[in-house]
């Protein structure tokens, strides 16, 4: 992106904040990555458009996902 969403100093601020991964199993979908999933949230809610049409290209995750 052109702008960044999630500076670094505000993702410092918020890393520690989320849950620890845990441990990798062979079932279900793979965790996404978390500072994708901050900034498709903040694009969604500064642009307003539906989750459904959340560029999944841009960030790498779905709507549904983030």
């Amino acid at each position: 992106m052109v702008r960044e969403l999630v500076p670094d100093a505000f993702w410092q601020r918020v890393a520690p904040l989320l849950p620890p991964p845990r441990p990798k199993k062979k079932l279900g979908r793979p965790r996404a990555d978390d500072r994708a999933a901050l900034e498709a949230i903040v694009f969604v809610l500064r642009s307003g458009i539906p989750w459904e049409m959340l560029p999944r290209k841009q960030f790498g995750l779905s709507g549904m996902t983030a």
